[in-house]
């Protein structure tokens, strides 16, 4: 399969300190959605944010489409789309103004943009509001206004980070539904999700993170075969609490 997302041997650290990411790797390929599991602090964001380019990186260990985001940062950021847990839009824009401009951006034809903006709008039931300034949005109208600007351009690779976050559940069943659209139309997502059963659901693998270091990696049919994603999850986390123990007396 065509990997979209290749991470190899990949570590982060902050002023010298610990890495809050340690030597991972994982791929995502196309047609696939790809769950990063992980409690507050894991390491999920500071992989996240390097993989769309906001943390700065040294080397060619993170690939987009076969090209390396160290050395063709724009290339690859014009095949992704990002959206984070707490969407920073222009506030002095209406929600149709900022769909347009990153869709102007992206380069998305009027007429495709036009029936995609509208079928989306629709379907998150923001129809009637994309004309008010988005500074008058709520956390969850912002996010879904960020939603269609990641989708109306058809990325080869969206990243979200937790997606579900200030969604109402009808906006969350719409949301799984294109993200399973998406991906069937060739695209590929990359998700880090609190919610455990929307990640054994809508997922095709995940990886669980735990101190910088994946600690499960697989398809979730195999990971879940005769437990739940969750007990999978707790079970990891007793894990590796026993060996950051041991290791402490050591």
């Amino acid at each position: 399969m065509e990997k979209v997302l290749e991470i190899t041997d990949f570590s982060k650290a902050y002023d010298g300190n610990k890495p809050a990411v340690d030597n991972i790797s994982l791929s995502v390929e196309k047609g696939e959605i790809f769950g990063f599991i992980g409690h507050n602090g894991a390491g999920k964001s500071t992989t996240i944010k390097s993989v769309v380019g906001i943390l700065p990186l040294h080397g060619d260990n993170i690939q987009i489409c076969g090209m390396s985001l160290w050395g063709q940062k724009k290339e690859c950021q014009k095949n992704m789309a990002y959206i984070p847990d707490n969407p920073d839009l222009y506030e002095y824009m209406t929600g149709i103004g900022f769909i347009n401009f990153i869709a102007d951006a992206y380069r998305v034809p009027t007429e495709e943009r036009t029936q995609r903006i509208e079928e989306l709008a629709d379907a998150f039931e923001i129809k009637n509001q994309l004309g008010d300034l988005i500074s008058s949005y709520s956390h969850g109208m912002k996010q879904k206004v960020a939603l269609i600007t990641a989708f109306v351009h058809k990325p080869k690779l969206l990243v979200l980070d937790e997606p579900f976050v200030g969604l109402d559940p009808k906006a969350s069943a719409v949301l799984k539904q294109y993200m399973r659209k998406l991906c069937n139309e060739g695209s590929a997502i990359f998700f880090s999700t609190h919610v455990l059963e929307v990640a054994e659901k809508l997922c095709d693998r995940i990886a669980m993170i735990d101190h910088g270091h994946i600690v499960v990696q697989g398809k979730v049919d195999d990971l879940t075969k005769d437990k739940s994603l969750e007990e999978v999850f707790l079970e990891q986390l007793q894990i590796q609490k026993a060996t950051h123990e041991e290791e402490t007396n050591a």
